[in-house]
């Protein structure tokens, strides 16, 4: 039985070019990078030169990098970081289908007396921009806005969520860490001031991220009191996982161009899985949506059970984010879009990647249709 990936969402399979930079790091360069030695100069130059590669991805200064041990230790930072920084306001705005990464530290800020202000979508996932607008207040310390939602795909628009906080001077944190490798992310176009990465969502490795801060914001690392992005992060860098975030990233850049025939290979599997059943509904706006991802909704069955079945076909998605992939519980970001409660426990997020193949989705469209139709009569 040939496995058929689709939950690229959840973490991506590392490139080669990434596994190989990697293991010459952990074979070869193995020295310490804040030793003076030549070996250690050699990992310092290395993790350089990585932090480059990852700038160069987002069109920002290597200088402004800061390096962390993931993608959610990044979102955490920027949270921490931004309210550290602005100790006389006490109140973040971000929305209700952010991730666990950023929802979590909000509600312990929350805990400990700062003011949340959850902002609404609609029915399609988009961003309500004027209850934004009303949200931002003099003692706004952030805004902490996805690019990409993780579960529904659905972009927000961010040039106009950083025309409301720009002119209110207040600090907006981006999310772009499921924008990375599939839509263009240029950090002066989103006019962002703090954005999280991670190396896992675009074919990196685990267990590390970044956060990209521009020059002049108003930033202290609650933990040591940094200020600076190379000072962020303290203790010996994971070498080998740095390089393979630049390698993950080099590629990136050329993978970009492969996202519309990821695009279509995703209308495919909507269109005919739609076709074969007509209680399956998708969630969210399918117009403005990152080319990979696509969450579909059975109507009056569980998503754990569809999850099994295809499981056992060797065919493997999720029922929401990551971090809540082992709940059985609907998911928060449909559940925030109005969705009715049957229509979001029967939630399926397939999200492909650039090495998915039709022949993957061939297969993948077969299972679901008799998983699926398995599942109907025994409930009909």
């Amino acid at each position: 039985m040939n496995a058929v990936y689709l939950d690229n969402n959840a973490t991506t399979r590392p490139a080669p070019a990434v596994i190989e930079a990697m293991t010459a790091i952990l074979a070869e360069n193995y020295g310490n990078a804040a030793s003076v030695h030549a070996m250690g100069q050699r990992a310092r130059h290395a993790i350089e030169t990585a932090r480059e590669d990852i700038a160069s991805l987002i069109s920002a200064n290597a200088a402004d990098i800061a390096l962390t041990a993931s993608g959610t230790a990044a979102d955490r930072l920027a949270i921490s970081g931004l309210v550290a920084a602005a100790a006389d306001k006490r109140r973040i705005v971000t929305t209700t289908v952010e991730h666990k990464a950023i929802l979590d530290p909000c509600r312990r800020l929350a805990a400990d007396g700062c003011d949340v202000v959850r902002v609404g979508v609609d029915s399609g996932g988009a961003l309500d921009l004027d209850q934004l607008s009303e949200a931002l207040s003099p003692q706004t310390a952030a805004v902490s806005v996805m690019l990409a939602n993780s579960e529904t795909g659905v972009l927000f628009p961010l040039s106009e969520v950083a025309k409301l906080t720009r002119s209110r001077g207040i600090p907006l944190h981006v999310d772009a860490i499921q924008a990375i490798g599939r839509v263009p992310v240029d950090v002066a176009s989103l006019g962002a001031d703090v954005v999280s990465l991670s190396a896992h969502k675009t074919h990196g490795p685990k267990g590390v991220g970044a956060l990209w801060i521009r020059p002049g914001v108003r930033f202290v690392c609650p933990q040591t009191g940094a200020r600076t992005a190379r000072d962020l992060r303290d203790g010996t860098e994971n070498t080998a996982a740095i390089v393979g975030f630049g390698a993950a990233a080099r590629l990136a850049h050329s993978g970009i161009a492969s996202m519309p025939d990821v695009a279509a290979r995703r209308d495919r599997l909507e269109d005919a899985i739609l076709a074969s059943d007509h209680d399956a509904t998708i969630a969210g706006d399918r117009s403005r949506r990152i080319p990979n991802t696509t969450t579909i909704c059975f109507r009056g069955l569980e998503a754990e059970a569809i999850l099994i079945g295809l499981s056992e076909r060797g065919v493997y998605v999720s029922s929401g984010s990551a971090c809540a992939s082992g709940s059985i519980e609907p998911s928060h970001v449909l559940l925030a879009m109005g969705l009715p409660m049957e229509v979001a426990r029967g939630a399926i997020r397939f999200s492909l990647s650039r090495d998915t193949t039709d022949e993957e989705i061939d297969a993948a469209i077969h299972h679901v249709r008799e998983v699926v139709g398995r599942l109907r009569a025994f409930v009909a």
